[in-house]
């Protein structure tokens, strides 16, 4: 009974070393480079985000703005770059003449002075539009960017001609598979080296429809997402790796990293050698919404000379930091 106990023993220390060596940065080669800065929006107003849902109308409770900036304006990417991004985060509805608006919400209700919902209008229509008519820090008393968004809202065709070495994370907004197939297709009119600048994510249909037709667009939805965060948790010790982990995006959040097999070093090369980028979210506290890292302290909890992504929605004072 001693010799089997002993044996049980032996056979789980040599187990448990060998998950240590297969996962232990220790052992890694240390990744050189420096943070890839992704703005989310660009340079966007903030605003209170308790208890947000999806419809929730974000410029109607807008903080006292520090700056004079409109999301997913080329206006506010080019100060998102100039502030320190490498790449940018828009998000893109399809129009009813063929072309796709970069605005975010699925109405124009809240932001704009039109109505109903966004991938029902024409992008002629749209550019008539003050995009910032709804904004307001002060429940509606005031309205400090109104009339001055009038015909900003831009195209995705605009975006990539007037940021032609940029790179760009683009957010499908619908479920809709046809527009996976629509903006596969303008994805596929560029370059080789264009598109490799280039990470599409959004709902699970459209994206499924965007990997099949474009297949060398690193791309994530909602389903891979979780499928390759749980499944790498699940098995990752092994070396192994979920195919939705494969030529795709992954979104850790901060207080979740360290918990990753072979978190940090072993962990990155582990994503890069399956063609897939690795960006670092706001801590996850159990809702769909996370938030990014937006503050000395929360990037301070990264890794020294971490190299890889870190989403922000404040790259004023993220990009000082970093760069």
């Amino acid at each position: 009974m001693g010799r089997k106990l002993f044996y049980c023993a032996a056979v789980i220390a040599i187990a448990a070393a060998g998950i240590y060596l297969n996962n232990t940065s220790m052992l890694a080669q240390h990744r050189s480079g420096k943070p890839v800065l992704l703005a989310h929006r660009g340079i966007a107003q903030r605003f209170d985000e308790t208890d947000l849902k999806n419809d929730t109308c974000t410029a109607s409770r807008m903080l006292p703005p520090k700056h004079d900036y409109l999301e997913n304006t080329i206006r506010s990417m080019q100060a998102g770059f100039a502030a320190g991004a490498d790449m940018v985060e828009i998000d893109v509805h399809p129009t009813t003449d063929g072309q796709f608006a970069v605005f975010h919400d699925w109405t124009l209700d809240c932001r704009t002075d039109g109505h109903g919902v966004t991938r029902e209008h024409s992008m002629a229509d749209m550019r008539k539009l003050d995009i910032g008519y709804g904004y307001t820090a002060d429940g509606g008393k005031t309205f400090p960017f109104r009339g001055r968004g009038i015909g900003m809202m831009p195209t995705l065709a605009e975006v990539l001609s007037t940021f032609p070495d940029r790179r760009f994370l683009i957010n499908i907004k619908s479920r809709d598979p046809s527009e996976g197939e629509k903006l596969a297709a303008v994805l596929n009119g560029l370059s080789t080296e264009r598109r490799a600048e280039i990470i599409v994510y959004g709902g699970d249909e459209p994206i499924d429809v965007l990997r099949l037709m474009a297949p060398d667009i690193k791309a994530a939805s909602r389903k891979s997402l979780k499928g390759c965060l749980f499944g790498y948790i699940g098995y990752g010790w092994t070396g192994l790796l979920p195919d939705e982990c494969k030529q795709a995006m992954m979104l850790v959040p901060i207080n979740i990293a360290p918990w990753l097999w072979g978190w940090p070093d072993r962990f990155l090369d582990r994503m890069a050698d399956a063609g897939t980028e690795v960006f670092v979210l706001g801590p996850y506290r159990g809702s769909d919404f996370s938030t990014g890292i937006d503050d000395p302290a929360q990037l301070a909890q990264l890794p020294e000379d971490y190299a890889a992504g870190i989403w922000t929605n404040e790259i004023e004072a993220i990009g000082r930091l970093v760069k």
